[in-house]
């Protein structure tokens, strides 16, 4: 337990909180994919406390639940959408519409199986869409919940996303379905520019996050020669699935708890990373779609 302590003590830097930037053109959006190669290893948990963690330091967060097979964001937040994005899709809906907010300071956007179909609307269907999508550009963040494995809407939400965080864990399945889903990726989205990530979730010493990436990292560079990066690990605690239980985010059930600090940590590191001139919900949309909108 001291060894532990001494570790988070290490782990953690100060995230100041900063205040979230109005819309502007020149205002871009971080957009990232939370992904794994299969289910079970935290992936949505990760992704619901990572939105909190962004709003509590001034963000405006939207989360989209792109998991179309499974509605698991809704469940963890204890929420039943009413419209989801296939309603703005068919023109039922304005996006304004379906976005929720939550009690956690982030906005929530249920998925829908006709989402992975967007490519194949037609001019005046994603006119329509593209509008509508384009209204999210006032926020700072976005984070996709995306479905586990290798679906054709997972590879698009891939191909589009500025930063995509693959999710694992200690257990030998799951080391060796995200080396699977890292192998898929760049082999089927060859001519991308990716920029993948490594989360080691329910890791017991910090040492073991490390050991974990650092082998997945080395068998990606020696049999894929591609280069993915660590960008942090979060510990294994009963505070997960008692908040799983209870319906509410584990950075809100306990906000000091070893996972909730190590989330903090993990969206600390990535504010520091800068974004490109290509990032933003225009070309998210334009790479979702495969090809520029002309």
């Amino acid at each position: 337990m001291e060894d532990q302590v001494k570790e988070l003590q290490e782990l953690m830097r100060d995230v100041k909180p900063s205040k979230s930037k109005s819309a502007s053109k020149d205002h871009k959006t971080r957009i990232i994919a939370i992904t794994s190669g299969k289910g079970g290893v935290g992936k949505t948990n990760l992704a619901v406390n990572m939105a909190i963690a962004y709003a509590q330091i001034g963000k405006k967060v939207i989360l989209i639940d792109g998991d179309l097979g499974m509605a698991n964001v809704n469940v963890l937040l204890n929420i039943v959408p009413q419209y989801n994005l296939m309603h703005v899709i068919n023109k039922q809906k304005k996006m304004s519409e379906i976005i929720l907010d939550t009690e956690f300071g982030f906005k929530f956007i249920a998925g829908a199986n006709g989402f992975s179909k967007i490519a194949n609307l037609s001019v005046d269907e994603l006119d329509n869409f593209a509008q509508e999508f384009a209204s999210l550009s006032n926020a700072d963040v976005i984070i996709i919940d995306t479905g586990a494995g290798i679906a054709n809407n997972v590879l698009q939400f891939v191909a589009a996303a500025d930063e995509v965080y693959v999710v694992t864990t200690p257990e030998p399945t799951a080391i060796t379905d995200a080396y699977g889903i890292i192998k898929i990726i760049t082999t089927e989205l060859v001519n991308r520019e990716l920029n993948l990530k490594l989360l080691v979730n329910k890791v017991h010493t910090a040492d073991e996050g490390k050991k974990i990436s650092e082998r997945i990292i080395n068998i990606v560079g020696q049999f894929l020669n591609y280069k993915v990066d660590y960008i942090g690990f979060v510990y294994a605690d009963p505070v997960v699935e008692q908040s799983v239980i209870r319906q509410k985010p584990f950075m809100i059930v306990n906000p000091t708890s070893k996972p909730a600090q190590c989330v903090k940590h993990i969206v600390g590191r990535i504010e520091k990373t800068d974004l490109s001139a290509e990032n933003g919900v225009s070309n998210f949309l334009k790479k979702i779609m495969g090809a520029k909108k002309r």
